[in-house]
């Protein structure tokens, strides 16, 4: 035997004298007495938190920069399958995420087309983000060098070396 949820009961409940949350205020025509209404924001404001969204989006590679470094700290160091697949998906993730720069910055895009601060300030936060995700590229090349999958070595490249002329030697 289930007992339904009356939520007729809400109106009278200790939760309706608690003031709206911000942004939202009530309705004077309400629909059964439950509806909420958006109140109007002006634009500055509305520039205002594009602006903070798309610095957030700017700074993003960098705040998921600890979560990747410890995922490669507990893949170990061999060239295992595991590893190579964090790797890959870690130095793939910053050239996709930078080849779509425009599809994610484009809901950030400023209302007019003649402000020029939005435009600047959307120019400076794509530049953080191309920033952030070739920090992430370079965690991803640390770890190729750590597991040996980068010519570094003078060893490396003996393929490469040519030998020199060996001097004539003649004991008679």
């Amino acid at each position: 035997m289930s007992k339904a949820l009356d939520y007729f009961s809400l109106e009278s409940s200790k939760w309706k004298h608690l003031p709206p949350p911000p942004g939202f205020s009530k309705s004077v025509s309400s629909h059964k007495g439950a509806s909420k209404t958006v109140t109007k924001t002006s634009p500055e404001e509305y520039d205002r938190l594009k602006d903070k969204r798309a610095w957030d989006l700017a700074l993003s590679p960098a705040k998921s920069l600890p979560m990747q470094a410890f995922m490669l700290y507990m893949s170990g160091g061999g060239v295992q399958i595991f590893s190579m697949g964090i790797v890959f998906m870690l130095l793939s993730s910053p050239f996709r995420n930078i080849f779509g720069i425009n599809n994610a910055f484009a809901q950030f895009a400023p209302s007019t087309a003649t402000d020029s601060k939005s435009l600047t300030t959307l120019f400076l936060q794509k530049l953080a983000y191309i920033g952030c995700n070739l920090l992430t590229l370079g965690v991803g090349l640390w770890k190729c060098r750590s597991m040996g999958l980068l010519p570094t070595g003078t060893g490396d490249w003996l393929a490469f070396e040519s030998r020199g002329v060996s001097p004539e030697i003649s004991l008679l």
